[in-house]
């Protein structure tokens, strides 16, 4: 056996221990997605969709073709915040995603099940699997972002979506609790093992603005989500209130009416990268 150069371009030793892996899943061939964009959260309860689906709204306000892949398998709420229902249809080519009112595709389990109201008991590796169906067997046809609404955690869904698709960058998202900078910090320190870049934390629940008179009430504690992004270098930073009219927007199916500004910061970055 010839003497490791550490150059595993040129090298034709198929079993070596050293050589690195490449998981990365193919396109869809139908399919031409520009960037790719994580929305991740270490723990669940924070407001991650909420944050997805703000942001894919305001990115197609600018006019771009957007996507929101659904990753979140066994808590999928995309398709109810945007008033979708219909089942999924497909052909020979692949799984035609569903266009919300405004023309933003999405993929969803919900979208596969009979009812969307079944649990979907099932375990990681099939999980995983599913996630890369969406990913080469949807046809996205040209998106210049498709977001991917992840699970909490760092689990195998999270790693299948880092390993296996092109992912340009992540948002995280957290809540003011006093254990947010450890939370934030292991999502943080997952995107560097794999070398993804973390552009943004979005903290999420910060605070209700008083109705009367606007004065800023800090239910769970100011917090530190920007101290955090400072220390971590996180380059952009949101905060997003408490606001029930975005809850009833939800509920009702029509995400796509809200009328806030507080990720511009967010998506202006995220043109960047």
């Amino acid at each position: 056996m010839s003497e490791c150069t550490s150059n595993c371009s040129s090298c034709s030793q198929s079993d070596c221990a050293s050589r690195k892996n490449d998981f990365k899943v193919e396109q869809n061939a139908f399919s031409s997605i520009k960037n790719v964009i994580g929305i991740v959260s270490g723990k669940g309860g924070v407001g991650k969709s909420l944050v997805t689906s703000e942001m894919a709204v305001l990115l197609q306000r600018k006019g771009y073709k957007v996507g929101i892949l659904d990753a979140d398998i066994t808590g999928p709420s995309i398709p109810k915040v945007f008033g979708v229902h219909e089942k999924a249809e497909g052909n020979d080519r692949g799984i035609f995603p569903a266009e919300t009112s405004t023309g933003i595709k999405i993929i969803s389990i919900n979208m596969l099940l009979e009812d969307e109201e079944m649990p979907v008991i099932w375990r990681g590796p099939v999980l995983a699997g599913v996630v890369k169906q969406f990913w080469n067997e949807v046809l996205w046809g040209e998106l210049d972002y498709l977001l991917v609404d992840m699970p909490p955690g760092t689990g195998d869904v999270p790693l299948t979506v880092f390993q296996s698709l092109p992912v340009n960058g992540i948002v995280i998202v957290t809540s003011p609790q006093e254990l947010v900078e450890m939370i934030v910090k292991k999502a943080y320190n997952m995107a560097k093992q794999m070398n993804i870049p973390v552009v943004a934390l979005v903290q999420n629940m910060s605070y209700l603005a008083c109705p009367d008179c606007g004065k800023k009430i800090y239910l769970y504690g100011q917090g530190n989500g920007k101290e955090t992004a400072e220390k971590l270098d996180i380059p952009s930073y949101s905060e997003l209130p408490i606001e029930p009219v975005i809850a009833k927007l939800c509920d009702e199916g029509r995400i796509e009416d809200f009328e806030n500004s507080y990720l511009a910061d967010v998506v202006r970055y995220i043109e960047t990268i």
